[in-house]
């Protein structure tokens, strides 16, 4: 009986951590709590009949049986420093180049940075020290020397494994972290302290700080918390050389990493992804105060060092957030220039970050869902950075009575028209393109200063067009006199002579502008001059084939697929007749068009490192001379890497895909035909 309980614990501990890593670590379960309980309990059963076969990794250890009577303290093989902060793009940026100076200095410096992005997550920070691969230390940051001893706590965190899931584990590893709670968790648990007759908590970060120093890990235990691993502090044969490496390895481990982390060349480059996903954020579940940006190689970090307070290789960017709690009257909806139904909530005002709140947006249907927001509920909404309010959370615990669900319209609130669902699954849109708030939202960003800049066209005066009739689509405008503008609301024949002289104007921004105006679905500014390269007049982009498309570089076959169904539609026959018909150049200057010969003519190329020769610039200009097209990433569709000196991350793709990697000698000879 033993031999065959032995070996039942064994497979079910097995599964078990299975289902840990694949709800933890890779956010993709195969089973749901319940079947994930029985599991747990048939576990137990068997451990509470043979005491012997217990042993302190087990799953069912996560809870200890008594509590420890005080945190002893515990000094950290190497420091624990905090990071310097910076709050703004330019600050960053900045600091930035001070590092790359101070790696540049010595007949030694690095001329090749590779960069690191990760997201800040607003929880507490711990190291996580595992032997021989098993769990044997968990210690909060503390003084950053010296911090207190929470071993108990960390074994009751399930997103925290026991034993790492790898074949040969290091001998020793400090892996360092942040331990969290998500909203939804605190939603469900403020619920439980309201009908256990105790006070609610604060917010997710309060809770995490307050749960982790506990002395009694079966009440931690009641406590959702989760982790996330962004580090290492002492390891014995890790074999990392970079922080990504570091990640990738913690996966494999089996140690839960945050998402959204990439790596890039160029600083600006990380800025600018860093920028936008600022505008993301709200989908997470989970607390973020900003990013840390980092020098990805590790012997690059150990040549910048620390000061005594912080490292050098690494910087917070964050953002301010600001929170506040109000009452949810009403949800309505508004819909997009390209028929998305956008929830919008309708919030008694409230003060925020200096300015009164109204209004915050919901985003789509699925998130109302999943946050279980009710017209009636007590909301935490926030705003970070320059972003839109949102809605953080529900204070279910603080809901009155049986408030109804919330439910999408199923037609549009503008037009009448049935409202479609994305194939994606996300999305609800207005299908009907003559829906008026579609013409309206199309207009404005038609005229906007990306677009096709029509300085004096604001929204208020495309809301009167439209309510009058007088312009239904883009080549109206193209059609308005004086006339038809002076009697409108805050026009005169000054205003209105101005303005069809900028319209006028408009005319003469070429095809990338124009297409980029026209807010055909996946089509921005970088894939709108994309295209224009390609087929440098409207002729050429409405005869070719989606498969054509889908051969440009950094296209595929989803973008493909959208433009020339825009295209081929009869709502996009229209526009582009009409706009044809009223004068817009939708042309490319022969001056700015693709060399049509040369001996790199259908080749697509990408520089990186430093070239002793060519400026990064220089050698785009001589891949385009010489007809190719220069690239900025590395794809299958990549013929050439040109790879100089301290290339980086560039070329590890490169020969994992296959692509021919040259050097500056070859460049040259390809660029001159020999």
């Amino acid at each position: 009986m033993t031999a065959s309980a032995a070996t039942r614990i064994a497979k079910l501990r097995e599964r078990i951590r299975h289902h840990d890593r694949k709800y933890y670590v890779e956010a993709r379960p195969e089973i749901g709590d319940r079947e994930y309980d029985r599991l747990i309990d048939e576990l137990r059963g068997l451990e509470e009949k043979h005491p012997d076969l217990v042993t302190p990794d087990s799953p069912t250890q996560r809870v200890g049986d008594e509590p420890v009577p005080e945190l002893e303290s515990v000094t950290h093989r190497l420091p624990m420093l905090s990071m310097d902060n910076t709050y703004g793009a330019e600050d960053l940026v900045a600091w930035g180049r001070k590092v790359e100076k101070l790696l540049h200095e010595g007949k030694e410096g690095s001329k090749r940075i590779d960069w690191i992005l990760e997201l800040k997550i607003d929880g507490v920070a711990v190291s996580l020290t595992y032997e021989a691969g098993r769990l044997a230390l968990g210690a909060t940051r503390g003084n950053g020397v010296v911090g207190d001893d929470i071993t108990h706590n960390v074994r009751t965190i399930h997103g925290v494994p026991l034993v790492l899931d790898l074949p040969d584990p290091p001998a020793l590893v400090e892996i360092r972290g942040e331990v969290y709670m998500t909203n939804s968790d605190l939603v469900s648990l403020n619920e439980a302290q309201a009908a256990a007759g105790s006070a609610p908590f604060a917010n997710t970060r309060n809770v995490a700080a307050g749960s982790i120093r506990l002395l009694d890990p079966r009440e931690c235990a009641q406590r959702p918390l989760r982790f996330f691993c962004h580090g290492v502090g002492d390891a014995s044969g890790l074999g990392a050389t970079s922080q990504s490496e570091l990640l990738a390895w913690a996966v494999r481990a089996g140690l839960p990493v945050a998402p959204g982390t990439e790596t890039f060349e160029s600083l600006d480059a990380l800025v600018e992804r860093g920028t936008a996903l600022i505008e993301e954020l709200h989908a997470l579940d989970f607390e973020v105060d900003g990013f840390v940006v980092k020098v990805n190689r590790f012997d690059q970090q150990r040549r910048l060092g620390a000061t005594a307070k912080s490292p050098r290789w690494a910087i917070a960017w964050k953002f301010e957030k600001f929170e506040a709690t109000t009452k949810l009257a009403g949800i309505r909806v508004q819909v997009g220039r390209g028929g998305t139904i956008t929830p919008v909530a309708d919030l008694e005002p409230v003060e925020l970050a200096g300015t009164t709140v109204s209004r915050a947006s919901l985003h789509n249907a699925d998130e109302v869902a999943r946050k279980d927001i009710r017209v009636g509920d007590v909301l935490v909404v926030e705003k970070a950075g320059k972003v839109i309010p949102h809605v953080v959370r529900v204070e279910r615990h603080l809901r009155q009575g049986r408030l109804p669900v919330w439910h999408a319209p199923t037609e549009c609130p503008e037009c009448g028209t049935g409202i479609v669902k994305d194939a994606e699954g996300v999305y609800l849109r207005c299908p009907n393109v003559a829906c008026p708030a579609r013409v309206r939202e199309r207009l404005k960003f038609f005229a906007s200063r990306g677009a096709m800049d029509i300085e004096g066209l604001g929204d208020k005066l495309v809301e009167q067009l439209v309510a009058t009739g007088l312009v239904r689509d883009y080549a109206d405008l193209y059609r308005l006199t004086v006339a038809d503008l002076e009697p409108l609301e805050r026009m005169g024949e000054k205003s209105a002579r101005s303005l069809v002289d900028q319209i006028a104007a408009s005319r003469s921004r070429g095809l990338a502008r124009a297409l980029n105006a026209l807010g055909v679905r996946h089509v921005g500014p970088r894939v709108a001059t994309l295209l224009a390269q390609r087929f440098p007049t409207i002729g050429k982009l409405r005869a070719a084939s989606a498969e054509e498309l889908a051969e440009v570089h950094e296209i595929g076959d989803v973008i493909a697929a959208s433009v020339h169904e825009w295209l081929s539609s009869d709502y996009g026959r229209r526009v582009i007749d009409g706009l044809v018909r009223c004068g817009v150049d939708l042309e490319v200057p022969e001056a700015d068009r693709p060399v049509a010969e040369g001996p790199l003519v259908g080749k697509t190329l990408v520089v990186t490192g430093t070239l002793d020769t060519f400026s990064r610039q220089e050698a785009e200009e001589a891949i385009r001379k010489a007809g190719g097209r220069a690239s900025g990433s590395v794809s299958k569709k990549t013929d050439y890497l040109v790879a100089g000196a301290e290339a980086g991350s560039k070329l590890d793709k490169a020969r994992s895909l296959g692509v021919a990697v040259i050097d500056e000698a070859e460049f040259r000879r390809l660029v001159r035909g020999s």
